[in-house]
């Protein structure tokens, strides 16, 4: 039985509900609907991505580069719609009437090399560009050559054609994508080295213009590899899920690809294999490690009822699996999905930083055009010299390394989070993830289990295992949640039931049996009342126990109480070890929102550390309380799991649900999900988050210092063309390297 069908069986079975939760009679576990910005903007997303086709980009290593594509790829008549992301190095595109040949030729004429994505299926693109790759590699030889032979006798003009050659085979393509960047009103960074080698050449800098030209295009090539390596942090996810599953057809097997299996097909999971799709066990046991889902790393038992996710592994027994979802629509195919889209997301940083470039560059170029022609006309110098200033100016003047501190950080930060079962939705959610000062939790489901388990049984120590044998034996026959903890706790004693009869429900006061000739009765201290058994005896017990939010089940006959049996929620054990971490990581304000009685809070909050509880709630007074946390100038995360938390999730500055794994509606809806239904992956969330903010700062500093200094060096003569370019390729090499420090963070 669900967690959700057992509180919804307290309305209508004999035992009173001790728990703080709303009732859903739909049997469907619902969860808050927050963030509705983002779950438009995933299902625009999906519909533009249903209706048109997918590519993977190689060769983008900047935004400028993306948005000159993009631009390029419109110019075409038979193109609809695209948009081209560089933080996932994909491209949608809707068009009528090209193959895939024609649209991959038209993106390799703006210097850039594309491949169809394939249904489904994390297709991993080679990192590596194999024709860039040679022609940067002879580029350099014959730079090479050249550079040596000016040592020598070789006449000039040998060494001027060696430079020349250089120059061509190595910036060749960045010509071409600045041709076509030019063409479609684009200014970007292939534009101005093409402007700058071009100039080296004019004013006989050969040897510089050949050093401008191959050094960037290894720059590209490094920079390029390292943000691929960056977006292949999730798409690998994708590879854990084999291409093919085992369908059963009738009393034989076929071995089919997974995109030619259908909604409730059967395949079968041996021993040692990866689930292949996303199902339903319907024979068989086993236990299943499903970290690439939600990041546990101890493995899950598995029975018949229970599902399983695509990619994760089948350690034991043998599974027949209905499968319920395609591999299009796999828990790790949307993750990934979802992922992607998180990292398409500006960050506040990220568009604060976009907006600075973009006034940055023209505001450079226009400097450098006034450098080249103002000072030779007063006569401050030469043509030349100015001329190469002003070369000078134009490498200076791209912001590559700024523009990609931000994206590439969070790409990387996503990412790693997304491996450890917690999905971040954007930028956005990133950034206040690393900002919040109070985290607000949800008592039962969240801190504590959501189900009932016997907490301690009240009797004469000779008697202890007479009353557990004998309210086993009267809930047997019932399916409520109490009932079924009471035989949970017998059965972990050992204690067996006894022979019974005449079972009977006294609806909504407990049960009762016939047991060796005798009527005995579990329920309520009140059913016992109505019977004229007196209580005196057991009252303080009772009112202390319930107190501390225990529910009381009395065991007993017409004449005489044996004992009783308490009943609560128990606390999970990674709260307190989770509550411990957020304190190390600095959020000494941890807060506990339950409509349970004070006595229950004040246990639960002792127990677990929460430094403060709000208590006897409505989800309106849940807000309330989130809403004065907000007053005191704290940035509140609320974690939840059920409905009656929509309220408080979307009026906190960070909506955290619990347990998305195989929950579509968390996944689409909450700002951060954790995908595990636990809160072990909460304090890696808030460090990852501040570590992130922590390097996009140091991204941004350094990229700006890194300018201001080039700029600095042109006019006393100190900086030279190719210790400009090694400035601008160089800064945002280790910016890239810096960023992807995040994909090696642990949890």
């Amino acid at each position: 039985m669900s967690e959700d069908e057992k509180k919804s069986a307290c309305c209508s079975d004999h035992h009173q509900c001790g728990t703080d939760h709303v009732h859903d009679h739909s049997g469907m576990k619902l969860l808050p609907v927050i963030g509705s910005e983002t779950a438009a903007a995933g299902a625009i997303s999906m519909e533009r991505l249903s209706r048109g086709a997918v590519y993977r980009i190689i060769g983008m290593d900047c935004s400028s580069c993306a948005k000159s594509l993009e631009k390029h790829m419109k110019s075409i008549a038979a193109v609809q719609e695209v948009s081209v992301n560089f933080s996932t190095g994909k491209m949608q595109i809707v068009q009528q009437g090209l193959s895939d040949e024609a649209i991959v030729s038209e993106v390799s004429k703006a210097g850039y090399a594309a491949s169809p994505l394939s249904r489904g299926r994390g297709q991993k693109t080679e990192q590596t560009d194999g024709v860039g790759t040679r022609l940067a590699v002879i580029s350099g030889i014959l730079l090479a050559l050249g550079f040596l032979g000016s040592f020598t006798s070789i006449p000039e003009p040998v060494l001027i054609v060696c430079y020349a050659l250089s120059m061509i085979v190595g910036g060749y393509r960045p010509a071409r994508s600045a041709f076509y960047a030019i063409k479609s009103g684009s200014l970007d960074m292939n534009v101005l080295m093409s402007v700058a080698a071009i100039g080296a050449a004019l004013i006989g800098e050969w040897l510089e213009g050949a050093t401008v030209v191959w050094l960037f295009a290894i720059g590209n090539w490094l920079q390029t590899n390292s943000i691929e390596k960056t977006r292949d942090s999730i798409r690998t996810l994708m590879d854990l899920a084999p291409a093919e599953a085992w369908v059963k057809q009738g009393a034989s097997m076929v071995r089919r690809p997974v995109e030619d299996v259908g909604v409730g097909d059967v395949i079968v999971v041996k021993p040692g294999e990866k689930v292949p799709l996303d199902g339903e066990i319907l024979a068989g046991v086993s236990s299943v490690n499903q970290a690439p889902i939600t990041g546990e790393s101890i493995p899950v038992d598995k029975q018949v009822g229970d599902f399983v996710f695509a990619g994760s592994v089948n350690e034991s027994g043998s599974l027949e699996v209905r499968v319920t979802r395609l591999v299009e629509d796999t828990a790790i195919a949307k993750i990934i999905h979802l992922v992607e889209e998180a990292q398409e997301k500006k960050a506040p940083t990220q568009a604060f930083v976009d907006k600075f470039a973009a006034l940055y560059t023209p505001i450079v170029l226009v400097l450098a055009l006034l450098v080249i022609v103002f000072p030779p006309l007063f006569g401050w110098g030469t043509w030349g010299d100015w001329f190469y200033k002003g070369l000078e100016l134009l490498v200076v003047a791209c912001p590559c390394a700024l523009v990609i501190s931000t994206p590439v950080a969070i790409v990387s930060a996503i990412g790693n989070a997304a491996r450890n079962g917690v999905l971040i939705k954007g930028g956005t959610f990133l950034e206040k993830a690393g900002a919040i000062t109070a985290i607000a939790f949800d008592k039962t489901g969240t801190l504590t289990v959501g189900k009932p388990q016997v907490s301690q049984i009240v009797a004469p120590s000779d008697k202890e295992d007479e009353v557990l044998a004998i309210a086993r034996t009267i809930e047997e026959h019932s399916r409520h949640p109490i009932a079924q903890a009471i035989l949970a706790y017998a059965n972990e004693k050992k204690i067996a039931s006894l022979v019974g009869q005449d079972f009977r429900v006294l609806v909504g006061k407990g049960a009762e049996a016939t047991i060796d000739g005798e009527n005995y009765f579990a329920g309520k201290p009140a059913l016992f009342s109505e019977k004229g058994v007196s209580l005196t005896a057991w009252t303080d017990q009772i009112e202390s126990l319930q107190q501390e939010g225990n529910t009381i089940v009395m065991i007993g006959t017409s004449q005489a109480i044996l004992g009783m049996i308490a009943v609560s929620d128990m606390i999970r054990d990674i709260s307190v070890g989770a509550i411990g971490k957020l304190k190390a990581a600095g959020i000494d304000e941890i807060v506990m929102l339950t409509g349970d009685n004070r006595g229950t809070a004040a246990k639960v909050a002792k127990l677990t550390g929460v430094s403060r509880y709000f208590a006897e709630l409505l989800p309106e007074d849940k807000v309330a309380a989130i809403k004065k946390l907000q007053q005191e100038g704290k940035t509140v995360a609320m974690v939840g799991d059920g409905i009656n938390d929509a309220p408080a999730l979307a009026t906190a500055d960070l909506g955290i649900a619990m347990g998305g794994a195989g929950t579509d509606t968390a996944m689409e809806t909450a700002d951060i999900v954790l995908m595990a239904d636990n809160l072990e992956k909460l304090p890696h969330t808030v460090n990852i988050s501040r570590k992130a903010l922590q390097i996009i700062q140091q991204n941004i500093w350094f990229s700006i210092i890194v300018k201001l200094v080039a700029l600095i060096l042109i006019f006393p003569g100190w900086l030279t063309l190719w210790l400009a370019v090694l400035s601008d390729t160089g800064a945002a090499l280790i910016v890239i390297l810096n960023s992807m420090r995040l994909l090696r963070m642990k949890s």
